[in-house]
């Protein structure tokens, strides 16, 4: 349950408050001449925006990222710590400071909560290479990312990184790290518009099929998930890094391309008979197909459904698609490559989100991996 009580505002919001007003002169006052970046950005509903006053029941309110050099973490980070701990108000516009710790094995979380004394708070101190190879398993600020590297980072661990937002920076690579990025490199983003075409490919006559055979079930499911590549693949053509599933329907529905998509999204997903999914499915495919050709990013392709081989199905043939911008990769590392796509494209696991050396060690055996830390 949400805490009842003080007025609700964005997390980001109170973030800036408790910087402004609280962090920035304890840290002028107990370490003058420290050079710092101060942010809310990584984990978070608040971070891609999408907080709201269920967000408050845990691991939401005064929070904020210190950025220091590696050599000052490691000389002033405790003492950073300890002084907050020490000296920041109780509350921030009514919000408890301090976080009490779950004993629950199950739900190790913090939630917000009056104390006396020292506060329990949620200003973490990191330096930006360490806080990147944690977040993101990526080599040093100032490095760009290698193409492997590129198609080993999950996108929701990218929007942590690139969303929210940077109060002060002092030191500089926070920012540059940011704007390194902030998107994919042309060539890779061409290769992952292929590759989402190619999910898209190789399911969309299954709606027709699994019917055929009686199964309505597997149908409505197969059809559940071109709908979500289909939403996916708009972040990709709008440039926005899709976050995992309980916010995607509301990062899509943040783009353009979002109105006129919903009734032919809502019709497959409601629909009670193959034939009805799979027309709402193709008035789909046609809009997204016609985004993907104004893109300008591939030759033009017929965006008309059409039938499955000889099958009675009707389909786009979205191979079509990935064929089309596959030619226009000319990146060698990319070039030789089947259309598998970055992580997001061939895992689908919310846990594997937070390991990004597992994830690393896949890609290296799918053999997509660059050299790096």
């Amino acid at each position: 349950m949400a805490i009842s009580g003080p007025r609700f505002v964005p997390g980001l919001e109170l973030s800036e408050v408790l910087y402004e007003e609280a962090v920035k002169p304890i840290l002028r006052d107990a370490f003058p001449g420290l050079r710092y970046a101060a942010a809310r950005i990584g984990s978070g509903s608040e971070v891609l925006g999408f907080d709201t006053p269920r967000s408050a029941d845990h691991e939401w309110g005064p929070r904020l990222e210190i950025f220091v050099t590696a050599e000052d973490r490691a000389q002033h980070g405790g003492a950073i710590r300890r002084t907050l701990a020490e000296r920041l108000p109780k509350d921030v516009r009514g919000w408890p400071t301090h976080f009490e710790e779950s004993d629950d094995p199950l739900d190790p979380v913090g939630r917000m909560q009056s104390a006396d004394g020292p506060v329990n708070h949620r200003v973490d101190v990191h330096d930006v290479d360490g806080w990147l190879a944690e977040q993101l398993g990526v080599r040093p600020a100032g490095a760009e990312p290698t193409t492997g590297e590129w198609l080993a980072m999950p996108q929701q661990r990218l929007a942590e990184t690139t969303g929210g937002a940077v109060f002060h920076d002092g030191l500089g690579t926070l920012t540059d790290a940011r704007r390194r990025l902030a998107w994919y490199p042309g060539q890779v983003w061409r290769y992952l518009l292929a590759c989402q075409w190619q999910r898209v490919s190789r399911e969309e006559a299954f709606v027709g099929r699994c019917a055929e055979v009686g199964d309505d079930i597997g149908s409505a499911v197969v059809a559940a998930r071109l709908v979500r590549d289909l939403m996916r693949l708009c972040l990709l053509l709008e440039r926005r890094y899709a976050p995992y599933g309980k916010w995607l329907g509301s990062a899509f529905g943040r783009l353009p391309a979002a109105e006129p998509l919903k009734p032919a999204l809502r019709g497959a997903l409601a629909a009670t008979d193959h034939r009805t999914r799979e027309a709402r499915l193709c008035d789909a495919y046609e809009i997204v197909a016609a985004l993907q050709n104004a893109s300008g990013l591939n030759a033009p392709v017929d965006p008309r459904r059409r039938p499955y081989h000889s099958r009675p199905f009707q389909v786009l043939r979205a191979e079509r698609f990935a064929r089309a911008l596959a030619e226009t990769v000319t990146d060698p590392d990319l070039r030789t490559s089947a259309l598998v796509g970055g992580v997001d494209q061939w895992a689908d696991s919310t846990d594997l989100i937070d390991q990004p050396q597992a994830i690393r060690a896949t890609a290296h055996a799918l053999g997509r991996e660059a050299a790096g830390p």
